[in-house]
């Protein structure tokens, strides 16, 4: 029966261990998660999807840097389409939301990393035999601090350039060169970066809420630590 209650404490014990590893583990999976998908945004040519009047090229999709549309070539009498890739540099007059969306979205990129490194430290840190709190919640501290002004710069990026693209009035302007004139767009269409990269920032923010709750936690266990160290060590007369 003995043998019974110390195999029964043993399996609490390791599912209570695992657990915790769990909980802490959220905050650096939500960074991750967001970060793989904030590369697949920022690569992505679907930030904008315009159609046009014209029989040459019907629709053109915007990336952040680059540009391309179908297009309909004669070949050998054969009526051939493709696509054709074109990117967005100076040749272009670049919109201000588009601008801010690029410097926005790289910055979101290069700030995920340092979230996941202080995390990650805060982790490894958690399971030492002597942990330190405190500097599990510097961690913790700079990690919700990144993560936040970087979902920020994601939501910002995102919802500026939908709000203008489809209900304001863009300053973006093709090159001299280009098989279409934006005088003849016939209508914009919505496309998957802007609920994508809602998804992205509401990822960031429950990381961040994650970290803040790891630590209250800790200095709930700190508090709590001290209070007992002093009970149990009463002042000498």
């Amino acid at each position: 029966m003995e043998r019974l209650t110390v195999g029964t404490q043993s399996i609490i014990f390791r599912f209570d261990s695992g657990a915790e590893f769990m909980y802490k583990l959220n905050g650096f999976l939500s960074s991750l998660s967001a970060f793989v998908l904030e590369i697949l945004i920022a690569s992505s040519l679907c930030w904008r999807l315009w159609e046009f009047d014209s029989n040459v090229v019907q629709f053109v999709s915007f990336g952040l840097w680059e540009a391309y549309y179908p297009q309909q070539l004669n070949v050998s009498g054969t009526l051939t389409k493709m696509l054709v890739y074109i990117p967005i540099d100076s040749t272009w007059k670049i919109s201000t939301e588009f601008l801010y969306a690029q410097n926005l979205i790289v910055w979101a990129i290069l700030m995920k990393p340092v979230v996941m490194v202080f995390s990650a430290m805060a982790i490894k840190i958690s399971f030492m035999k002597d942990p330190l709190v405190e500097m599990q919640i510097y961690c913790y501290k700079i990690s919700a601090i990144i993560l936040c002004v970087s979902s920020m710069f994601t939501f910002v990026s995102v919802t500026w350039n939908h709000m203008v693209d489809i209900y304001g009035q863009t300053t973006l302007e093709f090159p001299p060169d280009f098989p279409v004139k934006k005088e003849i767009l016939r209508s914009k269409h919505l496309t998957a970066v802007f609920p994508i990269g809602l998804l992205i920032a509401t990822m960031s923010f429950f990381g961040v809420f994650m970290f803040v709750s790891e630590i209250k936690h800790l200095k709930l266990q700190s508090s709590l630590k001290d209070k007992c160290g002093s009970k149990t060590n009463p002042p000498e007369a």
